[in-house]
């Protein structure tokens, strides 16, 4: 990449820096001093305006009360020079550092994450949803095309579709369970609620700067107009997608919800996490719109990924929730954030700040890494045991979903993307 900017290590990544709030310290916690997300948040309950904030440990820093922002406009703060964001990421770094001077100032500057109300982390305008998970890819087109499950265009271009922003929730929301079209055995189809509601394990790539019509983002310019990276369940009907996805693809079964997670991960922050940009052997190479030196040597994510369930049976008993899967970017991903960026914008499309594009379903070649209840199930064909006596082929009224996501490696802190959750409730 030309300036390796998302690729660099410096003193903001150190694993040994502590912070003077003690529950970034603790071992596991997802927002230590080396992660520093963003979000906007407000008092619980307050209605007061939302504001730029940044987690560490279980508290939210108030970014505009300690004087390291004039703006509440989290789309501005993202569109800001490359450069620019570096040096607010080591400001926070070294005042939330233990021994700081800034200690005094900045603790009243903080709130309780639990005391916290959480937004959509930004203002999304536009909404693309990729397809890079080529085992989901290849598992999906096996049930439908036994034959030909992965159809020849998928190794050598990102498919994606466009989705829809208005739809889009943030991690807590109800999920009302949507009406569509079905179609059974009989001649017509009928209207109801979807009976094969499903989830999907997906990333979220938010978009800072952005470009002109009419000018691509070259490969090596990509990452510079990335911000960060979130959670993502892109919520799905897969019974009203199999009668109406030919020949546009989804509509209805996709439309109705989109959960993200509060925080956005900055690719800063993921520097210590990145991995070699691999095809298996035998696969073509990428176009060369697609590809470049720097790309092939740290181009890819390294992020650990799980989904769990509760249903109101096992909430009611008092019971945990059940971990469905457990996988990771690095074998689940055909396509990385940069190639994205470049094949969205190689006709000339114009990103802004604050657009959102969904990695796709993010799954494994093991089934327990696959990131849907469609796989997992086959389809419905293999309903899952859960405690209690339940079994779950799709998700039902009641079924809490959790999906979560964190790095680590040996000689980095381990950081985390907190979670994103959604509860199914009865349609209208």
């Amino acid at each position: 990449m030309s300036d390796a900017l998302d690729a660099t290590l410096n003193a903001t990544h150190d694993p040994a820096l502590c912070s003077w709030v003690a529950s970034a310290n603790a071992a596991g916690c997802d927002f230590p001093i080396q992660n520093l997300p963003f979000g906007r948040f407000r008092r619980a309950g307050s209605g007061e305006a939302w504001r730029i904030g940044v987690a560490i440990g279980d508290q939210v820093l108030d970014l505009r009360a300690v004087g390291l922002t004039e703006t509440d406009d989290m789309n501005r703060l993202m569109a800001a020079d490359p450069g620019e964001r570096r040096a607010l990421r080591q400001a926070l770094s070294r005042g939330l550092a233990a021994g700081s001077g800034a200690e005094g100032a900045w603790r009243a500057a903080l709130l309780a994450q639990a005391a916290a109300e959480m937004a959509v982390p930004c203002r999304i305008g536009d909404y693309t949803d990729f397809y890079t998970g080529i085992h989901h890819a290849t598992t999906v087109g096996r049930l439908f095309r036994p034959d030909n499950p992965l159809l020849p265009n998928y190794k050598w271009v990102p498919i994606g579709y466009h989705g829809r922003a208005s739809s889009i929730g943030v991690s807590g929301q109800a999920v009302r369970r949507p009406m569509g079209q079905l179609k059974g055995e009989a001649d017509a189809p009928e209207l109801g609620p979807s009976r094969r509601l499903d989830y999907e394990l997906e990333l979220g790539y938010l978009v800072g700067a952005g470009n002109a019509p009419g000018c691509p983002i070259g490969i090596g310019e990509a990452e510079r107009h990335l911000f960060g990276v979130c959670l993502l369940n892109d919520w799905s009907a897969r019974d009203i997608q199999a009668w109406e996805y030919q020949p546009l693809g989804p509509f209805l079964s996709k439309n109705f919800a989109t959960t993200l997670s509060p925080w956005i991960v900055t690719m800063e922050a993921l520097a210590p996490f990145r991995a070699p940009f691999e095809r298996p052997a035998g696969d073509p190479p990428p176009l060369p719109y697609l590809d470049a030196p720097g790309h092939r040597a740290h181009g890819a994510l390294d992020i650990v990924l799980e989904v769990w369930l509760q249903t109101a049976r096992m909430r009611a008993a008092g019971g945990p929730a059940m971990r469905l899967t457990r996988g990771g970017t690095r074998q689940a991903a055909y396509w990385t954030p940069a190639q994205l960026v470049a094949h969205h914008t190689v006709n000339g499309c114009n990103l802004q700040p604050g657009d959102l594009l969904g990695s796709g379903t993010l799954s494994g070649p093991a089934r327990e890494e696959a990131g849907s209840l469609l796989e997992l199930t086959l389809g419905g064909q293999q309903p899952l045991a859960l405690p209690g006596g339940d079994t779950r082929a799709w998700l039902e009224d009641g079924d809490t979903l959790v999906m979560r996501g964190y790095c680590e490696r040996a000689g980095a802190a381990r950081i985390g993307f907190g979670e994103v959750c959604g509860t199914v409730v009865a349609g209208a």
